[in-house]
């Protein structure tokens, strides 16, 4: 799974002259969060609303609500921007875009292919995908199945489901302590509960 089959292909992007209130004004209208800096297609920056509440009025200023304002009117979008952007490319494996995320604590990453930036990727985007591999989305009967990491324990899968003409609409696999592993599948078909007792027979256990 790729980051271009989940980012966000539009993308809303300002100029570093682009003033502060021009900036929040556009983030809140298009209900973004993050926003990259882009001049002469090339990208130099991104402004999230972090940064921009950053230099919002605040209580703790010794600044007057029309001095700030001012600034916020005034100041070019460069002056808050972060410099150094990490990105990645539509073609990066979805699980490393979410370790780039998580390694620099950051909810997004623009989406780069040649200097330009074509898509931007979210949180809640590499939610959508962990969600897909988990089959949250697809059709048939869940069964989670626990037994020992060991060689064969597909095939029975597959021979059981076969057995019966059940259909593994999705699959994944969550290694536990001691050697064991949680098998989490979407079947599809009529005799899901004939998989389950042949499973069981073949010494599964098989969760609820």
């Amino acid at each position: 799974m790729y980051v271009r089959q989940f980012m966000t292909a539009q993308v809303f992007t300002v100029t570093p002259e682009k003033t502060i209130a021009d900036t929040m004004a556009l983030m809140r209208e298009k209900k973004i969060s993050r926003m990259p800096v882009v001049e002469k297609g090339k990208l130099v920056g991104l402004v999230t609303d972090g940064d921009l509440r950053e230099v919002s009025p605040s209580p703790a200023t010794t600044l007057s609500i029309f001095e700030l304002n001012y600034l916020i009117a005034k100041t070019p979008i460069r002056e808050v921007a972060i410099k150094k952007v990490v990105t990645c490319h539509p073609d990066t494996q979805i699980e490393d875009a979410a370790l780039l995320m998580r390694d620099h604590k950051i909810g997004g990453l623009p989406v780069v292919d040649g200097g330009k930036v074509v898509g931007i990727i979210t949180g809640s985007d590499i939610m959508d995908a962990f969600l897909d591999i988990m089959g949250f989305r697809s059709p048939g009967q869940r069964v989670m199945i626990e037994t020992k990491d060991q060689v064969g324990v597909m095939l029975d899968l597959a021979l059981s489901t076969k057995e019966f003409d059940v259909n593994i609409g999705s699959l994944a696999v969550y290694h536990l302590r001691d050697n064991q592993i949680q098998i989490l599948a979407r079947l599809q078909g009529d005799q899901v509960a004939e998989v389950e007792a042949s499973l069981e027979k073949k010494g599964y256990q098989i969760k609820k």
